[in-house]
């Protein structure tokens, strides 16, 4: 009798990928720039959205959907700093976001009144390299607590980002880890990714950071 093999992988990304158009032609509609933010667990990507929101908030009308594997922590902690909903998905031990998760989302968020979109991923350099959620453009966050070797080990996301944040830069000089061969690292992987330097603890490198969203927002210079 013959084997008949199905890849369920191939056919379940197929499907993602169907579904992140659908995403793609929403937000393109209405103009709203969005960013996928990865990385991994505990780089900062919460904290760098809360120093946003409170600084930009009244100046640029910033929604956030928000990955985590089982609470809606992160979620309660950015709906603090704004008066928009901050749309939570609990992926229920899943390792990443996916398409139909942020299309069911978009429902929620006023995207006409919108000047810019953030999707936190989960924390994770893995999983989210390999799903498309219609996003403009993914920025990865880079702990200066993890090895300088990440984009070495992690390949995939680095190609697949467009920027690379640098996070927690207040605890450079308490940790072996060189910016500079990181970098080198990054590029070797990925020679066009842009690099922003920050420390949302310390407000460094922030301003460039806020110039940054303002330049990338709808009425900005755009992705």
């Amino acid at each position: 009798m013959a084997v008949r093999t199905i890849d369920v992988r191939e056919r379940v990304m197929a499907r993602n990928d169907e579904f992140a158009a659908l995403v793609r032609a929403r937000l393109q509609a209405a103009a709203v720039p969005t960013f996928n933010l990865v990385s991994s667990p505990g780089a900062g990507k919460t904290l760098l959205l809360e120093r946003t929101l409170a600084d930009l908030g009244r100046e640029l009308a910033i929604a956030v959907i928000t990955g985590d594997v089982q609470t809606q922590n992160d979620a309660d902690r950015l709906a603090r700093h704004t008066d928009r909903l901050v749309q939570a998905v609990v992926t229920n031990g899943a390792c990443h976001l996916d398409a139909r998760q942020i299309l069911t989302a978009l429902d929620a968020v006023d995207l006409e009144a919108t000047d810019l979109l953030f999707i936190e991923n989960v924390g994770n350099l893995v999983c989210p390299a390999n799903w498309d959620l219609g996003e403009d453009a993914k920025i990865v966050l880079f702990s200066v607590t993890e090895g300088e070797d990440k984009p070495s080990k992690y390949p995939k996301m680095f190609r697949a980002a467009r920027w690379t944040v640098f996070t927690k830069m207040d605890l450079l000089p308490h940790v072996p880890f060189s910016v500079e061969r990181a970098v080198e690292l990054a590029r070797a992987v990925n020679p066009s990714l842009g690099f922003l330097m920050t420390s949302s603890v310390a407000h460094h490198g922030l301003g460039e950071w806020f110039s940054f969203c303002r330049a990338h927002a709808r009425r900005g210079v755009g992705v």
